[in-house]
């Protein structure tokens, strides 16, 4: 059984597994909320099995600056690194 994040987190058990495969608490807060509001079909793929377009679209998703030139390895650093 998932533990309980408390009020802020709407979907303890995708924020756990995301925050035990190394996501920020942030990113996992942000995952797990879009996903409890049906907003976002994350599906925990591997970043590497991404196309870059799908890659480029997270990274525009959160603001990351300089992503127009960033090639697929410099994308999926870029994503770990927010």
């Amino acid at each position: 059984m998932a533990k309980d994040h408390g009020p802020s987190i709407k979907n303890d058990r995708t924020y756990q597994a995301l925050r035990e495969e190394g996501a920020s608490k942030e990113k996992a807060a942000r995952i797990a909320n879009a996903q409890a509001a049906g907003s976002v079909d994350h599906d925990n793929r591997p970043y590497e099995k991404r196309t870059k377009d799908e890659l480029y679209e997270d990274a525009q998703e959160i603001g990351i600056k300089g992503r127009s030139s960033m090639s697929k390895d410099e994308l999926i650093e870029a994503l770990r690194r927010h």
